[in-house]
């Protein structure tokens, strides 16, 4: 397959997807508003492709089919994709025509690529920050690609507090830069480190400054700092949310995470945009465990709704 060639901002801002049934390429820095309806839902739910990838990484499912799944087995309509499923395919034209295509052909909206194991954008030495922000770039271009808002990375670094958020925060600065210029958003998701204090990673966005760099909030991911407070933190500048799930009791709550406590924080930010199901559990069967969480954010929505 040809690679793919770095297109200018002009040129990727007049495209379309190729062969992507019409959809436009160039989308604003916010995920897609809600659809005009009788009483407009207070969000929207999506689907992270982490939720299958123990299904993936046994081969029973390809990331190209990964739209239709999430269409025909869970009836979601927008895609979250993990680059480690697709890792060598960032500048490939052909394979990324493919997955807009189906995806397309299914109705299924691509939000973001969640972006690891491309170096850390916080790195105390400056070639490797440098070079961490340059493994991004072609991410970016494929989210562009892709019809996506976003591309989702990690805020690693190392040292004490504030000079980890002043190195992450240059990383993120200058990918953001990038980024802008093709109207992509570049958020970050607390993710291990002191990204998982949310009070750290609230003061790192603070200092990039730059409307195209939040957050994507995780139910999860908080290690012992205190999870409502920290997605409160992050709600400000955030773009997305990962409705994380493992376990459920009898009546199909979250074990380990107050969803109508957590969803409450949530829409009282004033957000209403996308909540992806990340399920991570082991006592359920994948499928299962999607159907669980999709079931359960229904619910709630339904009940924060009135």
């Amino acid at each position: 397959m040809p690679a793919l060639p770095v297109p200018s901002r002009r040129e990727f801002l007049a495209s379309s997807l190729v062969a992507a049934g019409g959809l436009a390429v160039g989308r604003s820095l916010a995920a897609d508003p809600e659809p005009a309806l009788a009483k407009p839902s207070l969000f929207r739910i999506s689907l992270a492709e982490w939720s299958l990838h123990k299904t993936i990484f046994a081969g029973k499912l390809d990331n190209l089919d990964f739209p239709r799944a999430a269409r025909e087995q869970f009836g979601i309509e927008a895609v979250e994709y993990v680059n480690q499923f697709f890792k060598d395919k960032a500048k490939d034209a052909d394979y990324l025509a493919d997955l807009s295509r189906r995806a397309a052909d299914e109705g299924v909206q691509n939000l973001l690529i969640m972006c690891d194991g491309l170096g850390n954008l916080g790195d105390p030495d400056d070639n490797a920050r440098t070079k961490a922000v340059e493994n991004h770039h072609p991410w970016v271009e494929a989210a562009k690609r892709l019809g996506c808002h976003s591309i989702r990375v990690n805020a690693a670094s190392k040292g004490g507090f504030e000079e980890q958020q002043k190195l992450a925060a240059d990383g993120l600065a200058r990918l953001a830069e990038f980024a802008a210029q093709m109207e992509l958003n570049v958020i970050v998701e607390n993710h291990g480190g002191l990204s998982s204090n949310g009070k750290w990673l609230a003061g790192v966005i603070e200092q990039v400054g730059k409307p195209n760099c939040g957050t994507l909030p995780d139910f999860g991911n908080f290690g012992d700092y205190d999870r409502y407070r920290g997605v409160a933190e992050l709600m400000p500048f955030a773009k997305g949310v990962s409705a994380k799930s493992h376990d459920f009791d009898a009546d199909g709550n979250e074990a380990r995470t107050d969803y109508r406590r957590m969803l409450k924080i949530v829409t009282d930010a004033g957000y209403h945009g996308w909540v992806g199901v990340e399920y991570e559990g082991g006592k359920l069967p994948e499928d299962e465990g999607i159907k669980t969480t999709k079931r359960l954010l229904e619910t709630v929505r339904t009940e924060l709704a009135g």
